[in-house]
């Protein structure tokens, strides 16, 4: 991984235990497995964790546990079917306008959640000239491609000038290409966020790029996080972020409101709030509909629009994004009067026009 100061990354039980007491449940877990997804935190984000509490939020996104052991017969390595969507070996095209391409499988943390843990931390490294060039021809081939997801793994584990050949392969053929650079990197190891990195993506002045980050927890936002996102911000790139709804770790109306607070007041907009998905090992994480659909209900009582994410999911075997709410329009009468619920509870009519 591309550094920029002294990081250590926690990658075996025993640099784990001379930091934390582990419980049964963590001890319990495979260190050795190399059919998992193998554990990897860096120092800066293990630091996060409240030692003393055992069910801390942070500790439970990273610390692996024997739950991670037992399958789901309906889950999947790849639930989103991102294998038989992929067009090349490293690019998935998934949706007509947007593609994602892998650009590596290695990241900064391996999040216990993770649902591309199928590819995530399976030593393949970042995509050669080759298989970018290929990538980049593809979409050169289909204008009907307007954005390229960056994701992986983590795009800034790439080397400055790694990302800079990489972005000019895609935009030499597509000048008008919108880059999403989908990063983890602004909360686990913030430092890795340079001026000099910002510089480099200002040598593309053509399409824009949007930065997608993924807090998940409102402690996750601190001073370094906030200044890595400005960095982004203020060179004119927008910060948009994707938070997963975890069990026990943000599934709780008073956890998610702070968070999308405090994402809005640091110019990062709240885009998605995403249901857990049906990724194999991960059933411990994922909350019941009924209870997301509870949280979604209070949130938007409490939030405004500019701090409220869409909850969505994200539906298996390739099915797509769709948002999840309990919906607010409750019946159309037969004289053209629609009548709706409010997020408080009340009832409302409203009426169409006659043509």
């Amino acid at each position: 991984m591309h550094d920029t100061q002294s990081n250590v990354l926690i990658t075996t039980q025993a640099e784990l235990e001379r930091r934390l007491t582990l419980t049964d449940d963590e001890l319990a877990f495979d260190y050795q497995t190399t059919h998992i997804l193998p554990m990897r935190i860096p120092s800066y984000f293990l630091d996060l964790i409240d030692a003393n509490d055992p069910h801390d939020p942070i500790r439970r996104q990273v610390v692996p546990t024997s739950a991670e052991l037992v399958y789901d017969a309906l889950e999947d390595l790849d639930p989103l079917a991102e294998v038989s969507h992929s067009v090349t070996d490293r690019l998935i095209h998934r949706y007509k306008s947007r593609v994602a391409f892998l650009t590596t499988d290695i990241c900064p943390i391996h999040c216990r959640h993770c649902f591309r843990r199928r590819f995530t931390g399976t030593f393949q490294g970042p995509a050669t000239d080759e298989e970018t060039e290929k990538a980049a021809s593809y979409v050169a081939e289909h204008p009907e491609v307007k954005e390229i997801l960056f994701t992986g793994g983590d795009v800034f584990t790439l080397s400055d000038a790694h990302l800079r050949r990489m972005i000019a392969a895609f935009r030499s053929k597509r000048s008008d290409l919108i880059i999403r650079l989908c990063s983890r990197m602004p909360a686990s190891y913030p430092m890795r966020i340079t001026s000099s990195l910002i510089a480099m993506l200002g040598e593309f002045p053509t399409a824009p790029f949007y930065l997608m980050t993924q807090f998940n927890h409102p402690r996750e936002l601190t001073t370094q996080a906030i200044e890595a996102v400005r960095l982004f911000v203020d060179a004119g790139i927008p910060a948009m972020n994707q938070t997963v709804l975890l069990r026990g770790v943000n599934d709780e109306a008073d956890v998610l409101e702070t968070l999308c607070n405090q994402l809005v007041f640091n110019r990062i907009k709240p885009y998605y709030l995403f249901q857990g998905d049906l990724v194999s090992g991960t059933s411990h994480f994922r909350v019941p509909l009924k209870k997301g659909l509870a949280l979604e209900q209070e949130l938007r009582r409490r939030l405004s629009g500019l701090a409220m994410p869409l909850y969505a999911i994200d539906l298996p075997e390739g099915g797509g994004k769709v948002p999840l709410n309990q919906g607010y329009l409750a019946e159309q009468s037969g004289c053209g009067v629609w009548t709706f619920r409010t997020a408080e509870g009340e009832v409302r009519s409203y009426p169409d026009p006659e043509n």
